[in-house]
């Protein structure tokens, strides 16, 4: 009996390594896959990164990915059920009384599968990080190259709303410059007008305030004309007379 569950003790322990091997060399092929896979588009994209060629070989990577990452997956699970069996093996009645020694094994068994897990997960979570990304900036290259083609044949087209834009903007220029100057020139003219009202205001109150002063500037005028016609008459008469003198 202790010979039969020696030799199930060891056939688990030899399919535990087993697919430990397998495990180990998968996730290093997975790591490198996903290395590869990162450092490809990245000097693909710096490359063409003014270009519009395409990343290469993408989809055949991604294929190889979701094939390792299946393959990777039910080899985790196969090793999960194996120490689940040898954790039920040590916890059976007839186990003998190496148990502390089992269970050391067994222990070193979860941990490495616990290692192994962690890895795969935190491989696949950086490769679906990458592709993420770079279907982000494939998509974003494209709405790019798409505007650029589109902006080719509109280029004529923009520049002449573009010229007739200028133009209106002048012409709103020119004709708030020439609104600005009849304003300035009507305010003068409203300004001259109040400054001529004021004057003629002034010179009706001196009129009116010294009745006088306009009185005698009245009499002063009536004899500078009746002072010119006397002169005048003078004159005409002395003429007559030396005519008449002269032919006679």
């Amino acid at each position: 009996m202790a010979a039969g569950s020696s030799n199930y003790w060891e056939d688990l322990r030899k399919q535990a390594r087993q697919l430990e091997n397998e495990l180990d060399l998968k996730l290093v092929s997975f790591s490198k896959l996903c290395t590869s896979y990162s450092s490809s588009r990245d000097g693909r994209r710096d490359r063409y990164s003014s270009d519009t060629t395409p990343l290469l070989n993408g989809s055949s990577q991604d294929r190889m990915f979701e094939t390792m990452a299946v393959e990777i997956e039910q080899l985790l699970g196969k090793l999960t059920g194996i120490n689940d069996k040898m954790a039920e093996y040590t916890n059976s009645a007839g186990v003998p009384s190496l148990n502390a020694a089992l269970m050391h094994t067994l222990q070193r068994h979860r941990d490495i599968l616990q290692d192994y897990t962690h890895e795969f997960h935190k491989t696949k979570a950086n490769f679906l990080a990458i592709r993420e990304r770079e279907n982000l900036l494939g998509s974003v290259r494209k709405d790019i190259e798409s505007y650029k083609s589109g902006s080719g044949v509109n280029n004529r087209r923009t520049e002449l709303f573009l010229k007739e834009h200028e133009h209106l903007r002048n012409s709103d220029r020119l004709i708030e410059e020439t609104i600005s100057i009849a304003m300035a020139t009507k305010e003068n003219m409203t300004s001259q007008r109040g400054m001529l009202k004021s004057i003629q205001s002034k010179m009706n109150t001196l009129a009116n305030r010294f009745p006088a002063v306009n009185s005698l500037i009245q009499r002063i005028n009536l004899r500078k004309r009746r002072d010119s016609f006397i002169l005048g008459g003078v004159i005409g008469v002395c003429t007559i007379l030396l005519l008449l003198y002269a032919f006679h």
